[in-house]
């Protein structure tokens, strides 16, 4: 499995993170592993949108994610059930969170991405490893600008 894990403070409130994270056609502003958002659709704490994924540079196939979040602490991603997600699905299965604490000066955020591989793709871990962190550490960067209104 290739986890990637990025802590960072941010100059906003648990709440402002996760309700910009919600919205997916604003997060793909400073995430350029769903961009561009195909369609978005949100009920309440759940959030669904498809995406042209893209992994460490290399364009995937269209995926469908589902966020449901947890107010005031969390947002967990994963891929939206069957029949979406049948391509991507025969290559590897995802996860991910952004995980908010409370502290002073804003809110501490951990972002972590899981990726399985399925066995005959695992040898491609250590390879993306690099790239997909200074992916996520870019992410997590300029939304940290864009909240604290840098952007």
């Amino acid at each position: 499995m290739l986890t990637i894990e990025v802590t960072e403070t941010i100059g906003c409130t648990p709440a402002e993170l996760l309700e910009f994270v919600l919205d997916a056609r604003r997060y793909a502003q400073v995430d350029r592993k769903i961009h561009p958002v195909l369609w978005m659709r949100r009920e309440g704490e759940v959030t669904e949108f498809a995406f042209r994924a893209r992994i460490a540079g290399l364009p995937g196939p269209v995926t469908v994610s589902r966020m449901r979040l947890t107010p005031g602490l969390r947002v967990d991603v994963a891929l939206a059930p069957s029949p979406a997600n049948r391509r991507g699905r025969l290559f590897s299965e995802f996860d991910a969170s952004f995980v908010c604490t409370p502290v002073a000066g804003g809110t501490r955020l951990v972002r972590t991405l899981n990726f399985r591989f399925r066995a005959w793709l695992r040898w491609v871990e250590p390879l993306l490893r690099r790239q997909v962190l200074a992916e996520v550490e870019e992410e997590v960067r300029l939304a940290k600008r864009y909240l604290e209104g840098a952007e």
